[in-house]
């Protein structure tokens, strides 16, 4: 029975990658998130990364000898210098999302994640963390099998059978065993932002069942009363008026994060992933933290499976074609123009027909399917 379970998880592993649509949506959503980012702060970028910064250059070269951290935005001090790498960090997000070259441009988008990153380490939260990691995570996978313009020139190459039967009679062997280490190296990586994210989940489940706030129900009514995060005064006191609701809140967000490594292998993932879909969404509004709450919403999708992606498409054609419906005068044909010759109308086949005044009806005109 072990040895059977070896082979079958030697054979997951080594058999055929898994989850390429759901690290496509990885790719893709944190490409977008940190594109979103860089233009969201292009105002204040020299504040924040550039020779303007209150954290200079030569303070964060001293952190760097202490932590290791290592960025290219400190290999120089000049102005001009620092937008050439601000337009490769946007240029460089804007390709990740569209899968060009996935596996150089991964590496990059990596480096620009950890340099900006590691620049204004201060500045940085929860969300920013967790991307630093996916983004060094992402690097490991084929996250450009799906949905990217990789993908896309893969189609075209492949209906070139020529160049494909040659490709495979010059090395066969060495494409095997390509094939195979790509393979290997892409499940393992998803393994890891799994595991990734099951951990970040259950310890922070775990904080929470050990702090008095959450243990009495009140921990929201004091994160609703922090001045730093309240976008939005109004909602955030109407919500403070419903203590039953919030803590009832509370000790769901406790229960789901705390359950969630032990039910991802059962269909009550589903509903725990749209629990914690709506507290990320909350999280979000009501605290004013898009960046975090984008960054875990991208994680949990690789808990989702492959076919779950692979419907959605014919999910979005079925909606748009139930909200579009038949038209009045749309037909099956060449729209509302019979064909000639056709049978005719069904208004038109019952139209009384007219006759001359002498009361002889002569025959219709030809190629004619009414009367005159």
């Amino acid at each position: 029975m072990l040895l059977a379970r070896a082979d079958s998880a030697w054979d997951l592993l080594t058999g055929r990658p898994v989850s390429l649509y759901a690290t496509a949506v990885l790719r893709i959503g944190y490409g977008l998130l940190y594109l979103a980012f860089l233009l969201r702060e292009f105002p204040h970028r020299d504040e924040i990364w550039g020779p303007g910064s209150p954290w200079t250059p030569s303070l964060a070269a001293q952190l760097f000898d202490q932590t290791g951290w290592w960025s290219f935005l400190l290999l120089s001090d000049s102005r001009t210098y620092f937008e050439l790498c601000y337009a490769l960090a946007l240029l460089t997000s804007a390709l990740f999302l569209l899968g060009w070259r996935t596996r150089a441009t991964s590496l990059l988008f990596a480096g620009v994640v950890v340099s900006f990153h590691a620049r204004a380490i201060f500045m940085t939260d929860g969300g920013d963390n967790l991307l630093l990691l996916m983004a060094l995570y992402l690097t490991l996978t084929a996250c450009g099998r799906r949905w990217s313009l990789d993908a896309r020139r893969a189609r075209i190459k492949a209906a070139r059978t020529d160049v494909a039967r040659t490709r495979h009679v010059v090395a066969p062997d060495l494409r095997a065993a390509r094939r195979t280490l790509v393979t290997v190296v892409h499940n393992c990586g998803v393994l890891v932002i799994a595991a990734q994210v099951c951990f970040l989940y259950g310890s922070a489940g775990l904080y929470k069942v050990q702090g008095s706030f959450w243990d009495d129900g009140t921990a929201l009514h004091y994160v609703l009363n922090l001045e730093l995060f309240q976008p939005w005064p109004a909602l955030s006191h109407a919500m403070d008026r419903c203590p039953l609701a919030m803590a009832v809140a509370g000790y769901l967000t406790v229960l789901t994060q705390v359950a969630f490594p032990f039910v991802l292998f059962g269909r009550l993932k589903y509903p725990v992933l749209t629990v914690l879909l709506g507290m990320h969404v909350a999280i979000a509004v009501v605290l004013g933290l898009p960046l975090f709450s984008g960054t875990m919403i991208v994680a949990d999708a690789v808990f989702l499976p492959d076919r779950f992606y692979a419907f959605l498409p014919h999910l979005l054609r079925r909606g748009t074609r139930r909200c579009d419906g038949p038209g009045p005068e749309r037909g099956t044909g060449l729209g509302s123009v019979p064909q000639q010759g056709g049978r005719p109308d069904a208004r038109e086949e019952y139209r009384p027909v007219s006759r001359p005044a002498s009361g002889h009806a002569g025959p219709p005109p030809s190629g004619s399917t009414t009367a005159p």
